[in-house]
């Protein structure tokens, strides 16, 4: 399994909230974790970090082998998790409001597994198309989903920031999970909004296709686009290709 990410702050934010992992069970399975905090002070910094690394942390000593077994681990660890924040959140009053999106794939060695909650989103690319296997859990997205407005009108509406559902702020978790079968040569790549907000379909694919350029460089362009076109949020790009050796 080849991966590599790039996380910045962008040009506007002091901080930087988003957290990326890429990670290897006992069993030799793969997850690639991408978490965008929300809330104000540390709070949303706290709240990603923790996902990510507590995430990682129990994968990493994990040893289930079936996708049914890697979707029940998802949905037991990833509620526990939103606990977690909530309990450290009334804890600590500078915490409080804290949260966080979470987006994943959780890779077998024929199929993988997609889940998240926010607008984070998880991408296939193959053959020079880009296919968006997350839907935003978004007050736009929703507006859009029921006529209200037109999805070119959702770029830049004033509420495009507001998303529905997150891990932490509410007691409990709605987690979407979707699974799916490799094809020859897919590349994967999760990134935050701060990501997708800058940077065009049209400059992502063009970007994805160049064939001389290394999983690392295509993250290092990728967020430099983004900060190019005014960098206003903190920017993360991960890339991962399976190695499809042995895969039918």
């Amino acid at each position: 399994m080849n991966y590599a990410y790039v996380t910045d702050k962008g040009k506007v934010r002091l901080n930087n909230e988003d957290q990326v992992g890429f990670f290897t069970s006992k069993s030799g399975l793969h997850l690639a974790i991408v978490a965008d905090g929300i809330g104000g002070h540390q709070g949303g910094e706290v709240a990603s970090e923790m996902v990510v690394s507590h995430l990682g942390h129990y994968f990493s000593e994990s040893s289930f082998t079936t996708v049914t077994e890697g979707q029940a681990w998802l949905e037991t660890t990833v509620a526990a998790e939103n606990s977690l924040i909530n309990k450290r959140a009334q804890q600590f009053s500078d915490l409080n409001g804290m949260g966080t999106t979470l987006v994943c794939i959780l890779f077998f060695n024929d199929q993988y597994l997609v889940a998240h909650l926010g607008d984070s989103r998880a991408y296939v690319f193959h053959v020079g198309s880009l296919c968006q296997l997350t839907e935003d859990h978004s007050l736009v997205n929703e507006m859009v989903k029921q006529g209200k407005i037109s999805a070119s009108e959702a770029q830049n509406h004033p509420q495009k920031n507001i998303i529905t559902r997150t891990l932490g702020i509410e007691k409990e978790v709605i987690l979407d999970i979707s699974r799916a079968t490799y094809r020859n040569d897919d590349l994967f790549m999760l990134c935050s909004d701060g990501l997708t907000n800058m940077v065009s379909t049209a400059q992502i694919v063009h970007i994805l296709n160049d064939v001389t350029t290394s999983l690392k460089e295509k993250c290092q362009l990728l967020v430099a686009q983004a900060n190019a076109a005014g960098g206003p949020d903190n920017i993360t790009a991960l890339l991962v290709q399976q190695d499809m050796e042995g895969v039918r």
